[in-house]
């Protein structure tokens, strides 16, 4: 019999609701919830494909345990797991002190399961050594925050996209990174065509499309840029002088700061025109409502609590802040990073938003908790934590739901301090990432759709979420295995208070604490319970006891978190980035999220369909710099820091600024033979959020001499599941090369992809095994092709005349076509052998594929285009084809085609200049 829960979605901070459909413990169905707050029913392509992601492969189903380094982990029971990391935990504390343990946690987990992490911290142990993964992505906005407004606390709600007259977007590409929040920005350029949208960002991206001045300012200038616009609005008289009296403390300083900084002195910094840094400033300065959207291009800089702060300046001159339409709202990059703020869980907050440097603060928590104290020490932030582990300082981690071996700037540094720890565990549900390799104990805990407990998303909307599925094998609640391991180490610790300290036999026991640890804080929920949130629904804080709602938008009123009541002004200068290029390092490497992939990739990375746009990470460049360097589109490129250097193919992208490269954040070490871009980037970090520089790096780049190369692709046969084996096969060769990526693509019949090159040619004994390894070893339904002199390789394997698999050696110009024929199984018998012909060029008689409009149902132009020729309205494709029902991102496209009916019968190229002229 099937049900019906709403939880949310565990990727991003936007936070939609779901609707799960499932059949006793299994999920079998996804999608928006029209009644949820965030979305409205919305889903972008990884929500909508969660399902996909629900299953017991790469699973860890029981906790492992090696007992000595250099041996294999064996399976134990969850009473000698927990027993032996008490032990460890509790001899290391005893040899060298509470502070030689730490956590380190994830934005991906509960609220409640941060709170018992942060107790079990700060509480029983008596470390703050407790830090999370949101370190890397939403510290400096807290710290921004907090250093202006007094507290972390969003002053702004999505509503307010539909109400804006001016629209900034900076450091920020949410078409990508949040599309249901660009979804809302879509809709309100349709609602008011004189909607003024500003972008700023490096690059060209799929948000500044849609802008009216996109400014591509040189990394690591935004200070710069933000203080030469308010240098504009004070030319033209366009703050308020009467809300920064009333409201605001420190103008004046400020303002002799930004004198500093004329638009001419600005263009040149920033690398921009001095027209166009007046225009913003004017656009913003004389909207009735500007709201500012700003995400990891801020955040993530050595500077990047100024950069915030910066920003936050221009709201807080103009008054524009606390009413419809206006303010700035920091886009949060992961599910419940919120919650984790809430609750203290980073190595300088305690529970409700109270400071661990306050020691009124620290009294107020240990009252709560009923202990004698707070430890006053500070605890290591996430960088820190790491160069601590290595040095020795801190003997023993506990990760929790997070891969810091991918995550973590300067990788070699971050796997060594791994690979030195005395003890790691890592408290996952997945048991494949790359951490896994260093932890000496593996912990199985549940997951999205397994879970009972409360998020809170990036316009503070609290969810309450119930489990639809019971854990696979013996995995547990994380705040339960944290709870259990609390009462173990309490009594070897000779802690008499641990019972009344982990006393919780419900997540609800836990957050009803949490509740009242917020009264009469900034974000007091005393007015929320679990019964509550599920008659009504989500509902944003405060809410405080005996309130009938909680607030849409903060400080209305005017009047801040601070000790005078008054926001503030802070004296922030232009800083340049951590590192700077030069004549042996001349490229900016800029980081980012793609639109169909999250984070590490360990749940997305097991979805064919979420590889089809994206199947292997490329190195964007300006085609200027490619060519200075012979490099051409799809070449393999070096690409080398002061830390690494990896080796990617590249992708021409006008879009860029000379001088600026562009890579993707998710590959790791599980889908390609390097650690990724974190192998490059610097763990510099900013002095007041401690959040890397994971944005920017100095790099060069160079042709690499790999001059022979390897493909395969290998059809699953019996779908999704039947692909992972292969894919698990392909992994396997990764260490192999220098340079490997392996992805999937495809829907109902996945293909299996392996691009991989070296220096040398495999030998023919070690082809032929990887033939046998991937199936493609049939000789009786093998076409081959082999010249020997220029070391090249072919076979296709296709029996029954349907071409299962293909392995290219020596020369691999065919897979780009062969990729998308295998994936439609469109080849005759005629075409099957031009798989292996000498050189791989598309066949004449193959048409090439039409572009595909919606990628996440990966439906074409020509599919859409028939469609609508034979009378199909919006709707009616929507239906049939499900375009523009997951992220909406085809929709504009889609309308223009309608519109553009006649126009059908003259072909795509047709269309084409009929939307550009439009």
């Amino acid at each position: 019999m099937s049900q019906e829960v709403k939880p949310t979605c565990c990727y991003c901070g936007v936070g939609c609701g779901l609707l799960i459909e499932s059949e006793g413990d299994k999920i079998v169905g996804v999608r928006g919830d029209p009644e949820h707050p965030a979305n409205l029913g919305r889903l972008c392509t990884k929500g909508a494909a969660l399902h996909l992601t629900a299953r017991p492969d790469y699973r860890l189903l029981h906790p492992e345990l090696r007992r000595q380094r250099g041996q294999a982990r064996q399976r134990v029971g969850w009473d000698a797991a927990l027993d032996h990391a008490a032990d460890r935990f509790a001899e290391i504390i005893a040899a060298h002190g509470p502070d030689s343990v730490a956590f380190y946690i994830s934005g991906q987990l509960l609220t409640e399961d941060y709170y018992v992490f942060n107790k079990l911290a700060k509480g029983l142990i008596g470390t703050n050594n407790v830090d999370t993964n949101s370190r890397l992505c939403m510290s400096s906005a807290v710290a921004g925050y907090k250093q202006t407004l007094g507290a972390d606390a969003p002053p702004c709600c999505y509503e307010d996209i539909a109400l804006a007259d001016c629209l900034l977007i900076a450091g920020a590409n949410p078409a990508v990174a949040h599309p249901i929040v660009f979804r809302r920005i879509e809709d309100a350029r349709a609602a008011n065509p004189e909607l003024r949208i500003v972008v700023i960002d490096p690059r060209q991206t799929e948000t500044s499309a849609i802008a009216d001045l996109h400014l591509p300012l040189r990394p690591g200038t935004d200070i710069a840029l933000y203080n030469g616009l308010l240098h504009v609005l004070l030319g033209d008289g366009l703050v308020d002088r009467g809300y920064i009296a009333a409201h605001t403390e420190g103008f004046a300083d400020l303002e002799r700061t930004v004198a500093a900084y004329p638009p001419a002195v600005v263009a040149e910094i920033c690398g921009l025109d001095q027209g166009d840094v007046i225009k913003a400033a004017r656009w913003f300065g004389t909207a009735g409502a500007t709201l500012s959207l700003y995400c990891q291009g801020l955040n993530q800089s050595s500077h990047g609590t100024h950069n915030n702060v910066a920003l936050i300046h221009l709201h807080l001159a103009t008054g524009q802040i606390g009413r419809p339409g206006a303010g700035h709202f920091s886009l949060t990059g992961q599910p419940n990073a919120m919650g984790g703020r809430e609750v203290g869980g980073l190595a300088n907050l305690l529970s409700a938003h109270r400071d661990l440097a306050n020691p009124e603060h620290r009294d107020e928590v240990a009252r709560l908790w009923g202990v004698p104290s707070v430890p006053a020490a500070p605890g290591r932030t996430a960088i820190a934590l790491f160069v601590a582990l290595q040095r020795g300082l801190i003997k023993a981690v506990w990760n929790a739901c997070t891969n810091p071996a991918q995550s973590l700037p300067d990788q070699a540094e971050v796997r060594a301090a791994l690979q030195a720890a005395d003890f790691v565990v890592l408290q996952e549900a997945y048991g494949n990432t790359d951490t896994a390799a260093y932890a000496d104990l593996m912990l199985p805990a549940t997951t999205w759709g397994e879970k009972e407990g409360t998020v809170t998303n990036s316009e503070r909307w609290i969810t309450h979420l119930r489990p639809a599925v019971s854990p696979p094998g013996e995995a547990r609640h994380d705040w339960q295995i944290v709870v259990d391991f609390a009462h173990r180490l309490g009594g070897r610790l000779g802690q008499p208070l641990t019972e009344k300290l982990f006393p919780y036999r419900s997540a609800e026991a836990i957050f009803n604490e949490h509740r009242e640890s917020t009264r009469g804080r900034d974000l007091d929920i005393t007015g929320l319970s679990y019964a509550l949130l599920d008659a009504a629904g989500p509902q944003q804080w405060p809410l405080a006891e005996g309130a009938s709602h909680g607030r849409q938008r903060l400080y209305e009123d005017g009047v801040f978190p601070t000790g005078s009541g008054r926001t503030r002004f802070v004296k922030v200068e232009h800083r340049s980035t951590a590192e700077n290029t030069n004549a042996t390092r001349p490229i900016s490497l800029l980081s980012g999220r793609l639109r169909d992939h999250w984070h590490g990739m360990s749940r997305t990375g097991s979805v064919a369909r979420l590889f089809n746009l994206d199947d292997e990470p490329l190195l964007s460049m300006h085609p200027a710099d490619l060519r200075e360097r012979t490099l051409a589109a799809g070449d393999l490129a070096r690409v080398g820091s002061a830390r690494g250097d990896i080796v990617v193919r590249v992708k021409s992208d006008d879009g860029l600024r000379r001088g600026c490269a562009w890579l993707p954040m998710h590959w790791g070490s599980q889908f390609m033979s390097s650690a990724g871009v974190n192998a490059l980037t610097t763990s510099a970090r900013d002095p007041y959020s401690h959040q890397p520089e994971l944005k920017h790096a100095a790099v060069a780049v160079e042709a690499a001499d790999l001059s022979w190369q390897l493909v395969i692709l290998r059809k699953a046969g019996g779908g999704q599941l039947a692909a992972l084996p292969l894919l698990d096969k392909a992994r396997g060769l990764l260490p192999e090369f220098a340079f490997a990526s392996v992805g999937l693509y495809g829907r109902a019949e996945p293909l299996v992809i392996l691009r991989a090159a070296h220096t040398t040619a495999l030998p023919a004994s070690r082809l032929q095994q990887i033939d046998a390894l991937f199936g493609v070893d049939d000789d009786a339904a093998a076409i081959v092709y082999v010249d020997h002199r220029r070391q090249i390789s072919k076979r296709a394997v296709a029996p029954d005349g349907e071409l299962v698999g293909v392995r290219l050696a020596g020369e691999t110009q065919a897979q780009t076509w062969l990729r998308e024929v295998m994936a439609d199984n469109t080849l005759d018998a005629e075409l099957i052998r031009w798989a292996v012909a000498p050189i791989g060029q598309r066949p004449g008689k193959l048409q090439p594929r039409s572009r595909v409009v919606c990628q996440c149902a990966d439906i074409t132009a020509a599919q859409t285009a028939a469609d609508i020729e034979a009378g199909a309205t919006l709707a009616v494709v929507q239906d049939q084809r499900k375009c523009g029902t997951f992220c909406g991102s085809c929709l504009p496209e889609i309308r223009q085609m309608i519109s553009a009916q006649p126009l059908l019968a003259r072909g795509e190229g047709a269309l084409r200049q009929h939307r550009e002229g439009a």
